[in-house]
């Protein structure tokens, strides 16, 4: 991999994975719409100048062409918002795939878990059947379907799928990045879910590493890859230790099926995650064996370490 470019840079695993490729010298396009968004991750990573930046529309082939000029790795890092996924989002995953399917190009698709349904092992393999029962769910699993269709005969293609995650990159699209960002400037905030319950969360510096090892096997692609985290932990314990890390203590609002859809009434995003509410009563934990096989151990920061990391790190671009 000499070259990539990572459409989506500015989101939560685009920034992460394009801090992550800069580090390993590799000549990255940071690709997202807003020019704005993109000079503020450039000037925030450790290597700036391996990364430069092009402004476009993901739902246009003509403009990932433009900006991918002599890149051998696309990272499909793009979302849609939670109430426009039924309709946008593998219209977004298409116009990538054109685009890559023109240039030739290995394509990095960073999903969710969210197309497995219900767990029905302890640890979820690569394996696991795919029968999900959310709408959310069902989109998913066309999205990859559609990724792996044979029109795209120029292109290769893998999925990595991450769970939940957190880091400084993390925004308002993850479940605990805006809990932790809040916590960090001292403001009141809300956490999503059962606080109660242990779940399974990656760090996203970590998931960056293990899906840029990744890209760089020619054999992994034509696949899908879990990208586990370092455990499970309870969202009580995420936020014993956030509130230590920042020095302050102000209150986290736990928000279940009814605080959801009233918030949803402004901010619709918020109503579609209840749908997704069973994920944090019936964890689903993803198994890295594939993984160690092709790459080695997974990396697997200490939530202790990273969540401090997270919040000191918040705190510093504040100032």
């Amino acid at each position: 991999m000499k070259k990539a470019i990572v459409v989506g840079a500015s989101g939560g695993t685009g920034s992460a994975i394009t801090e992550e490729l800069a580090k390993r010298g590799i000549h990255t396009v940071a690709f997202g719409r807003s020019f704005q968004k993109l000079q503020h991750l450039r000037e925030g990573i450790s290597h700036p100048e391996n990364v430069t930046i092009a402004t476009g529309d993901a739902f246009s082939p003509v403009d990932i062409v433009n900006a991918a000029d002599g890149a051998d790795v696309l990272f499909h890092c793009a979302n849609v918002p939670y109430h426009e996924m039924e309709n946008k989002l593998i219209p977004l995953g298409e116009s990538v795939m054109e685009a890559a399917n023109q240039l030739g190009l290995r394509v990095v698709a960073v999903d969710g878990i969210y197309p497995y349904g219900r767990r029905q092992t302890d640890r979820v393999t690569e394996e696991h059947p795919k029968q999900p029962h959310t709408r959310k769910g069902k989109t998913r699993l066309a999205f990859e379907k559609m990724l792996f269709e044979n029109r795209w005969n120029k292109a290769q293609i893998m999925i990595v799928r991450l769970p939940d995650y957190y880091g400084p990159t993390a925004n308002e699209a993850s479940y605990l990045g805006s809990t932790i960002k809040d916590i960090a400037a001292g403001k009141m905030t809300f956490f999503i879910g059962n606080m109660h319950v242990p779940r399974e969360f990656v760090y996203l510096p970590d998931a960056a590493f293990m899906i840029a090892e990744l890209a760089a096997k020619n054999e992994a692609y034509g696949e899908n890859w879990n990208i586990p985290g370092a455990g499970l932990i309870s969202g009580k314990e995420i936020v014993r230790i956030a509130r230590q890390a920042s020095g302050k203590s102000k209150p986290v609002v736990t928000l279940r099926r009814g605080g959801l859809l009233l918030l949803g009434l402004v901010v619709p995003a918020m109503k579609e995650i209840v749908e997704m509410l069973y994920l944090t009563e019936e964890p689903l934990v993803l198994c890295g064996n594939k993984y160690e096989r092709m790459i080695g151990p997974v990396r697997a920061t200490p939530f202790q370490k990273g969540i401090r990391s997270t919040v000191h790190t918040l705190q510093q671009s504040n100032n």
